[in-house]
C-alpha cells in the first residue's frame, strides 16, 4: 500500500521508503490532484496551478508530459495495479486515492474524532486524547507541500489544513491545561505563540498557562504584546474574548484555575 504525503514535502511512501517525484512541477501536479479529493481537476485549472499566468507554448502537450511522468512513477511503485490512479477525462484529470492513503486526511479524521468527543463533553480519557492529538500532529513534517506555492487549488487546501492544524493545537493545549500540565507545556506554548504572535487562541492559552504558574505579570505582558501585534499587522484591536482574558487575569477570576476551558475551544473546520 502507498501513503501519499503533503504535510511537508510531497512524497510517496512504500514499505518505509519515500519517493519524491522529480522537480517542483511534478510535485505540484501530484499535490493538486491529491488535495482535490477525487474530484475532476480541469486542464485549465492544472495549467494555472503549474504555470500561473505564463504557460509555455503548446501548454497542453507540456501538461500531458508531466502527467505521463507521474503515471510512470506510480506504475513503478504499484506494478500489480490494473489501472492508473491518474484517470483522464475529456476535460481534465482525477486521482484515485483512499482516505487512508493520504496523510492529510488521516490527520483530519483523527483530529475530528477527538474534537467530536470534546464537543459532546466526553472526557473519559483525556490523556488518551492528548496522545492522539500529538500523534496526529506528528504527521506534519514541515510546511504544506514542502513550501511549493502552487495555484489557487493548492493555496486554498494549504489554508484549510493549516486552520485544522491550529485548531488541533488549540485543543491539545487546552486538554493539557485541564489535567494540570501548565508547567510542562509552557515552553511549547511559548514557542507556538512567538511563531504566531497575532493568533488570539494561542495567546489566551499562553496567558492561562503563565497565570497558573503564578506569573500574572508575564501573562498580562503577553496580552499587551499580542494587542500591539494585532494593531500593527492587521489594524484591529483584540477580540472581546481576548480582552476578557486580560480582565480575568487582572481580577484573578477563579475560572482560570478550573479544569474546564474558560471559553469553548473552536471546532475543527469542515472539510
Amino acid at each position: 500500500m502507498l501513503l501519499f504525503s503533503v504535510l511537508g514535502c510531497v512524497e510517496i511512501k512504500r514499505n518505509r521508503s519515500a519517493v519524491r517525484l522529480g522537480g517542483a512541477m511534478q510535485q505540484t501536479l501530484l499535490a493538486t490532484l491529491l488535495v482535490s479529493g477525487g474530484d475532476l481537476v480541469t486542464v485549465d485549472s492544472l495549467i494555472a496551478e503549474l504555470w500561473g499566468t505564463t504557460p509555455p507554448a503548446k501548454v497542453e502537450n507540456a501538461l500531458q508530459a508531466q502527467v505521463s511522468r507521474v503515471r510512470r512513477t506510480l506504475a513503478a511503485l504499484e506494478p500489480d495495479r490494473e489501472s492508473s490512479r491518474v484517470v483522464t477525462s475529456t476535460s481534465g484529470y482525477l486521482f484515485t486515492v483512499g482516505r487512508w492513503e493520504l496523510d492529510a486526511t488521516l490527520f483530519l479524521d483523527a483530529v475530528e474524532a477527538i474534537h467530536a468527543r470534546a464537543g459532546h463533553g466526553v472526557h473519559e480519557d483525556v490523556e488518551k486524547d492528548i496522545a492522539g492529538l500529538r500523534e496526529a500532529l506528528s504527521r506534519w513534517r514541515g510546511p504544506m507541500f514542502g513550501g511549493l506555492a502552487g495555484g489557487l487549488i493548492c493555496q486554498t487546501a494549504a489554508a484549510r489544513y493549516l486552520e485544522a492544524r491550529n485548531s488541533a493545537l488549540t485543543l491539545l493545549y487546552d486538554l493539557e491545561l485541564r489535567i494540570g500540565g501548565h508547567e510542562r507545556i509552557l515552553p511549547e506554548l511559548a514557542e507556538l505563540y512567538f511563531r504566531n504572535p497575532a493568533h488570539e487562541q494561542f495567546c489566551m492559552l499562553l496567558m492561562r498557562a503563565l497565570y497558573r504558574c503564578g506569573r500574572q505579570l508575564d501573562a498580562l505582558g503577553i496580552y499587551r504584546q499580542c494587542r500591539r501585534n494585532l494593531i500593527e499587522s492587521q489594524g484591529v484591536e483584540p477580540s472581546p474574548a481576548l480582552s476578557q482574558y486580560e480582565q480575568a487575569i487582572l481580577t484573578h477570576d477563579p475560572r482560570l484555575l478550573q479544569d474546564e476551558p474558560y471559553w469553548p475551544v473552536p471546532a475543527l473546520a469542515a472539510h
